[in-house]
């Protein structure tokens, strides 16, 4: 085990080391751009228990299912990022990244765990505070 742990540190170059903080770097700025984008327009009541919309009503229905099929990979790819990006030693967004991933999944039963996540004081407060920025309301919670 000690002799495969010294082989691979051996076989760590210089470009591989620059390659993957590329690909870190290049996967954070994607994360912060698609929270970025999701918070903006996200509907201020979204987390209300009233709230309820279909996604694109007036759209053809293979454009309408193709989008669902693509922003649940999405979702699914943000919720696996969040994952790693709340590791200890990892810097980034995980709960935010999470939540989003969970916002952009259409699973029953999410609302009350998105509920949870974006409760979180801190959390709501750097998601308000962002969405005033674009001149956007705060969150409703109730």
């Amino acid at each position: 085990m000690v002799e495969w742990v010294q082989g691979l540190w051996a076989s760590i170059t210089w470009t591989s080391l620059l390659v993957g903080v590329g690909l870190f770097l290049l996967s954070l700025a994607f994360s912060f751009f698609v929270i970025g984008i999701v918070l903006v327009k996200l509907p201020a009541n979204y987390f209300s228990p009233h709230y309820s919309q279909d996604f694109m009503p007036d759209k053809p229905w293979i454009v309408r299912w193709s989008a669902v099929i693509l922003k649940n990979l999405l979702g699914v790819f943000l919720i696996l990022l969040g994952i790693v990006l709340s590791l200890p030693g990892v810097p980034g967004q995980g709960l935010l990244t999470i939540l989003l991933g969970l916002i952009m999944l259409d699973i029953p039963g999410k609302r009350p765990l998105e509920a949870r996540i974006i409760q979180r004081p801190a959390i709501l407060s750097a998601v308000n505070k962002f969405r005033a920025r674009f001149d956007k309301p705060p969150l409703i919670m109730n």
